[in-house]
């Protein structure tokens, strides 16, 4: 039996940080109303393309597990904003580290990709197909929030995270998922006008739509990921008192706070960053991972279950037992590009395109 054991994790964080006094300059809201809301406090915002965070991150991770990148067999790289569609943010990453040897592909289940990602490489693995998968998730959401929408806007912040599984006898890693969509409702959480549908040749304003149904994404978010999680522990013989640490996804405090009611677990078993980065999709998860590692929350032989749910609807839950090594074994010295500037200075232009392009739409539906 081959079992899919994480040996290293890293994280990269663009420095321009944008509070939520930043956000009070140019949209009706403050402090106290993003956070009694959903916690968040602050959110970063990137100066560097999705493929350029996750590099960073895959570098931290592949120094962690103390490999080489040609030894990488697969790069399963989740992600909703990729840099362009060709070629994939996977191939570009597979460059940049001159992991020759490894199959590559995006895959695009939003804040859920990561959990998707785990366990397809855990297939790959079980299967005997590779013995080492670099599994990322990276966003750069604020690409395409609309800056005139406070409901949305405040909520998305930027980032990477990754990790090295490798194969092992040991009955350790990952021992069990369960992934899901609800795709009748996708409607209620999706950026409907990103792809192939927006017409090419029409009036293009620089807007995109952020279909974004708040209440119904709570209920479906807390049902959802309790749901894939109770199923993930009965794959894996356990119940909710054997879990050791919980790992959600970053959304909202206070679905975090439900997801944690549902599972009986007290706050110091439960990961919470969402104050300091926001919503980051798809990298929520690896994120938080990385810091609780780093904050010594988790403990050679914990079982730690993670949980997402995110646009489409996609839902899914990982149970892990976490190995004998919560240190890397290596750091990486590669880091982003320098960037002196605010957040501000770095979503300046974008704010004045979406106010202009708001006025324009609103004096088109006057006319």
């Amino acid at each position: 039996m081959h079992y899919a054991n994480i040996t290293g994790w890293g994280k990269c964080l663009p420095p321009a940080t944008l509070t939520n006094n930043d956000l009070s300059t140019f949209l009706d809201t403050n402090d106290e109303w993003i956070q009694s809301r959903t916690g968040m406090q602050e959110r970063r915002i990137s100066h560097v393309s999705t493929s350029e965070l996750a590099y960073v991150a895959a570098c931290q991770a592949i120094a962690a597990a103390g490999i080489d990148a040609s030894e990488i067999d697969g790069i399963f790289f989740a992600t909703c904003t990729a840099d362009c569609t060709l070629p994939s943010a996977a191939s570009k990453v597979q460059a940049k580290l001159g992991a020759t040897n490894a199959a590559v592909f995006d895959m695009n289940a939003a804040c859920t990709g990561f959990v998707y990602g785990l366990s397809t490489a855990n297939a790959f693995i079980q299967s005997g197909q590779m013995d080492k998968v670099l599994v990322i998730g990276a966003e750069r959401i604020s690409y395409f929030l609309d800056w005139t929408e406070r409901g949305t806007a405040v909520l998305f912040g930027d980032g990477a995270g990754a990790v090295i599984l490798e194969s092992s006898t040991e009955k350790q890693g990952i021992l069990s998922n369960k992934i899901g969509c609800d795709g009748d409702a996708g409607h209620i959480l999706s950026v409907p006008n990103f792809g192939t549908d927006r017409a090419r040749f029409q009036n293009i304003d620089g807007l995109f739509d952020f279909n974004f149904e708040g209440k119904e994404i709570f209920k479906r978010a807390v049902t959802r990921m309790g749901e894939a999680s109770a199923i993930a522990l009965e794959k894996a013989n356990m119940t909710p008192e054997d879990v050791d640490f919980i790992i959600p996804h970053q959304a909202n405090l206070r679905i975090i706070d439900f997801l944690a009611k549902r599972m009986g677990a007290s706050k110091e078993k439960v990961m919470v960053n969402v104050h300091k980065y926001g919503n980051t999709s798809s990298a929520t998860v690896p994120i938080a991972l990385c810091e609780a590692l780093e904050e010594g929350r988790i403990k050679a032989g914990d079982n730690v279950l993670l949980a997402a749910f995110g646009g489409g609807l996609t839902w899914g839950a990982t149970m892990l037992k976490w190995g004998e090594r919560t240190t890397p074994i290596a750091t990486s010295d590669v880091e982003l590009p320098a960037y002196n500037g605010t957040a501000l200075d770095l979503i300046q232009d974008a704010i004045k395109g979406c106010q202009d392009a708001k006025l324009a739409r609103e004096s088109q539906v006057d006319a």
